[in-house]
């Protein structure tokens, strides 16, 4: 018990100290001030993983097509503006895409980029809403283990991101994310429109391939920032790295199960098809055959009985 109560007190001193070196220009924003509004909505959302399917259970699912056209078109403009203030303002202080450190300074163009951070933070905190949507249609299937652990680390992880590195390296990667999901939502919102719309709609795994690709870049850009030792915290390197390759291997999973997968299953399915029609046809094609020298043979036999009838009344008349 006694080594308990230590840890618990070297955590909370720990933590105490890791708040004198917090970004100042953040902590009176909203949820910024300490981490517990930020746990307390990832936990909400871990406990409607497990009440809200029960609750649908004995339900009729909820159609919201037209709540879902609002929600994702709304994604797609705030990601969009998302992407639109990190680029502007990360090319306004002249920020360097192989190594920018924390600028803490209340200059315009760091508080921007420092607000369109926190912009992104609270855009994964919405993406909730995703899940939510998903089992008040009872689309159960989709509540996967990887889009659950996409949703909550997203939003719980960047609450630190915001806390202490509000600018700097961490516009990289949040600036590549928000345009990507530009795509993703525009997608769903027009999928959400209904059959017209989602017959035109071909390209949804080249989404997961962009993700795929996001991730390689993202390993690759901060190992090259590790490699020329830039001037930013090393353990969220190393975090982001291990991060990042968790998402490779299940959204690889993913790709190759959805897409890969599939494929032989159809080709089987399109060959069996082939084989069965040809061998209707053959056999059709066999019976005819078979009809057609039966009627054939019928014919043939028909006139030489003919003319065993002609000789015998021959023979008669000469009698």
């Amino acid at each position: 018990m006694e080594i308990v109560t230590h840890l618990i007190n070297d955590t909370i001193e720990f933590y105490k100290w890791t708040l004198t070196i917090a970004d100042k220009r953040v902590e009176k924003w909203p949820l910024m001030d300490n981490p517990l509004p930020t746990l307390a909505i990832s936990s909400s959302y871990l406990l409607f993983l497990w009440l809200g399917p029960k609750y649908m259970k004995n339900r009729e699912p909820f159609q919201l097509r037209k709540t879902l056209i609002v929600y994702n078109f709304s994604m797609v403009f705030l990601n969009f503006f998302i992407f639109k203030e990190l680029f502007m303002a990360a090319r306004a202080a002249r920020y360097s895409y192989i190594c920018q450190r924390v600028d803490y300074s209340d200059d315009p163009n760091e508080v921007r980029v420092a607000g369109a951070l926190w912009w992104y933070f609270i855009s994964k905190g919405i993406e909730y809403l995703d899940t939510v949507f998903f089992i008040l249609r009872k689309k159960f299937s989709q509540v996967t283990f990887l889009h659950v652990y996409h949703h909550c680390s997203m939003f719980t992880l960047w609450w630190i991101g915001i806390k202490w590195v509000a600018g700097g390296q961490s516009f990289f990667g949040a600036h590549m994310n928000a345009l990507i999901h530009v795509l993703m939502y525009l997608y769903y919102g027009l999928a959400s429109c209904g059959p017209k719309i989602q017959k035109y709609l071909w390209w949804k795994k080249y989404l997961t391939i962009i993700q795929m690709i996001q991730f390689h870049v993202t390993i690759g850009h901060t190992a090259l920032s590790l490699y020329v030792n830039c001037d930013f915290p090393h353990w969220m390197h190393y975090s982001l790295i291990c991060y990042a390759i968790t998402f490779i291997i299940l959204f690889g999973n993913f790709y190759y199960q959805t897409y890969r997968r599939q494929q032989p299953m159809r080709r089987d399915a399109s060959s069996s098809s082939k084989a069965t029609k040809a061998l209707s046809n053959g056999s059709l094609n066999g019976l005819s055959k078979a009809n057609g020298a039966a009627l054939t043979g019928s014919k043939e036999e028909k006139p030489q009985e003919n003319s065993g009838r002609r000789k015998r009344k021959g023979r008669a008349k000469r009698d």
